[in-house]
């Protein structure tokens, strides 16, 4: 995929790059988010369909640990005006994977932040993103074509949530698959100051643009399963990854355990309401895929 192939879709797409310059940014390491006597994440072997969802992670307190951290560029497979919603599955199959993250204010003593914007986006069981089907994921998968046309091109895998009191949003999905030359991921960004209208939300600032990651063992455990067997190749560890610089949860490392048929992951992300980061600069291709036609 090119620069050219993007902009033709007339959506804000950008490549992404390593650490931007600045930190505004705080994570703060959490513990909590699922059942309790449950196995460690680097033991966990999850079965299940795609259709299951994982269940629902417990509610707690965040901790006020915070752990300075950096914005990283957003990527080229973002897609302006998703959806608010909780479930952002729209029947891909995949193990289910039920994110929870809480937004806190850094100048505040790690208060949250109620009506917080949290917007997530990533790849399917296959390494596609919605509206960019056509773009490679590396090794070979099946061709993603279904998608190309619908309702949904360009909205699957992608949506917004709006903390409550509590800082708190919480989203449905998958575990994401691979593609090359990134490890798993998913993509976030907090937004302040905006409002809902017409099923999305806009104005406000961007303020924090980042990535949240995945220890190895879950994708060891989840890629021999199907469909993400389907596509096959060398997945890229944590260690390799171009964006991930190896800080923890002050990097989007989430804490993830096991929880009925799929898997939750928690991280509090801590922001300074005043600061703006939307990730639309910087260079590299921290989260490019390789050109050229999709395998077949």
């Amino acid at each position: 995929m090119n620069d050219n192939e993007v902009s033709r879709r007339q959506f804000l797409v950008l490549g992404a790059g390593t650490a931007a310059a600045g930190f505004v940014l705080v994570g703060c390491g959490d513990s909590g988010g699922g059942k309790s006597g449950l196995p460690p994440t680097s033991s966990a072997g999850v079965g299940g369909s795609a259709s299951g969802s994982a269940s629902a992670p417990t509610s707690g307190t965040a901790s006020a640990q915070c752990v300075l951290s950096s914005n990283v560029t957003q990527g080229p497979y973002y897609l302006d005006k998703a959806l608010v919603r909780q479930d952002i599955t729209e029947g891909k199959p995949g193990v289910p994977l039920k994110l929870r993250l809480t937004v806190q204010d850094t100048t505040a003593g790690c208060n949250p932040v109620p009506g917080a914007a949290v917007e997530v986006w990533h790849c399917d069981a296959w390494g596609y993103y919605s509206g960019f089907v056509s773009a490679n994921p590396g090794g070979s998968a099946p061709a993603e074509s279904a998608d190309t046309s619908g309702a949904n091109d360009g909205t699957y895998l992608r949506g917004y949530q709006v903390a409550g009191a509590d800082g708190v949003v919480e989203f449905t999905t998958i575990v994401p698959g691979w593609y090359m030359p990134r490890v798993t991921h998913i993509h976030v960004k907090v937004h302040t100051g905006g409002q809902q209208a017409d099923g999305t939300y806009v104005g406000g600032k961007v303020n924090f643009t980042g990535q949240l990651f995945f220890e190895d063992a879950i994708g060891e455990a989840v890629y021999k399963q199907a469909p993400y067997n389907e596509h096959t190749g060398t997945p890229t560890k944590l260690a390799d990854d171009m964006v991930y610089q190896g800080g923890g949860a002050k990097d989007g490392l989430m804490t993830v355990t096991p929880s009925g048929t799929g898997y939750v992951g928690v991280l509090t992300l801590g922001i300074d309401p005043a600061k703006e980061n939307s990730g639309a600069s910087g260079g590299g291709s921290g989260g490019g895929a390789p050109g050229g036609p999709p395998p077949r």
